[in-house]
């Protein structure tokens, strides 16, 4: 049975500069505003540790350490969060899953895709209902598109409208 949650969208961006935003900035994207994210580890090797903290405005606090089960870079990054590095076990509080994130060259920009494979259904409705995973996931997609833009040197999409508007004011 599959139990996954995903996300399928297209990055204005080039590859190059997504998978920097991915792995050099992450704190800058990783959650949807009011919360922030800080990254402990991220070690982008098998075996590695991937350790993030998210922070409500409430000062609620959520994340975890994981375990980086492959890398290929500008194309992948699978890790799960039901081991610890040096291959431990652990329960993956609140649920146990594996998080592939993908970047494939698509035009000039990136398609993005990032899921989240649960062992049980119970355990796959969980995530969706307790951080409204598609809409999250979309949010921090648009965060992590506007990072790799700048990194490109490419403006902001609001800015590109902006401009697109100066040149030809009757276009939407």
């Amino acid at each position: 049975m599959n139990h996954e949650l995903a996300i399928d969208t297209f990055l204005d961006a080039p590859v190059a500069a997504v998978w920097r935003a991915w792995t050099e900035h992450l704190e800058q994207w990783w959650c949807p505003p009011p919360w922030r994210a800080e990254l402990q580890a991220l070690e982008l090797r098998p075996g590695g540790r991937f350790a993030a903290t998210m922070t409500g405005p409430d000062g609620a606090r959520c994340g975890g350490e994981s375990v980086i089960l492959e890398v290929v870079a500008e194309r992948r990054v699978v890790f799960t969060n039901a081991l610890l590095p040096g291959w431990q076990p652990q329960t993956g509080d609140p649920f146990a899953f594996v998080g592939r994130f993908e970047f494939a060259p698509e035009r000039s920009g990136t398609r993005y895709r990032a899921s989240a494979s649960h062992w049980s259904a119970e355990a796959c409705e969980q995530h969706r209902a307790t951080v409204g995973f598609e809409e999250g996931w979309l949010v921090i997609a648009k965060q992590l598109e506007e990072v790799a833009r700048g990194l490109a040197g490419l403006p902001a999409e609001d800015d590109a409208l902006d401009q697109a508007k100066a040149r030809d004011p009757l276009s939407c």
